[in-house]
């Protein structure tokens, strides 16, 4: 199982590490989550950079994606070089994007017909690209969500896990990262949060 979190220069760190540091508390020998990248090294909107743990195209055979935000996002999106490398396929992944990354899904052309959830800073430009915005910050059609706020990456995390490995691996996860003393709380809204979109059994 490969979850790849799509990481470009100029990437929000909240939005990629803290999805990652969620996801990796599934301990299984076959779970994998890696941040795939366009480059060997890329450096963050506050000039912290990481090694690539995976490629683009490794993404595109992935489990499930999360394209991570950043404040290149809009020079990406008219990159060929970079846009032309994504072919995802939401019929058999799981594919979900954090505040600027709805953009980048947006230009791709998956998010046809479905709103989105954005930040505030991405929302007129997502807009332009032809998506409805909603006023919340998680929101999922079928194989395909967005979350809208740094924080929100936690709801991305936890829809993943659900998806995969069922809505108590969710809750286990949230649980570890959650404060002390708000444990309780903090998991029940984020699962009230993904509940909705996860498909009945």
């Amino acid at each position: 199982m490969h979850i790849a979190i799509l990481t470009f220069d100029g990437f929000n760190e909240l939005d990629s590490l803290i999805a990652l540091g969620i996801l990796n508390r599934v301990k299984k020998p076959d779970w994998r989550v890696s941040l795939s990248c366009p480059t060997e090294v890329v450096t963050s909107m506050n000039g912290v950079t990481l090694h690539a743990q995976s490629t683009l195209e490794d993404a595109c055979q992935a489990d499930a994606v999360i394209v991570g935000s950043g404040m290149k996002t809009r020079e990406i999106v008219n990159d060929q070089s970079v846009m032309g490398r994504l072919k995802l396929d939401k019929t058999k992944q799981l594919i979900a994007a954090q505040c600027s990354g709805t953009l980048m899904l947006a230009k791709l052309g998956y998010l046809d017909k479905i709103p989105a959830c954005t930040d505030l800073l991405t929302k007129p430009w997502v807009q332009e690209a032809g998506v409805s915005v909603l006023n919340q910050p998680f929101f999922a059609d079928g194989n395909v969500a967005t979350a809208g706020g740094c924080f929100a990456s936690q709801y991305l995390a936890a829809w993943i896990i659900a998806r995969l490995e069922g809505i108590e691996a969710a809750k286990s996860a949230l649980h570890y990262v959650a404060p002390v003393g708000e444990k309780e709380l903090y998991v029940d809204r984020a699962i009230a949060n993904i509940t909705p979109y996860l498909p009945q059994r």
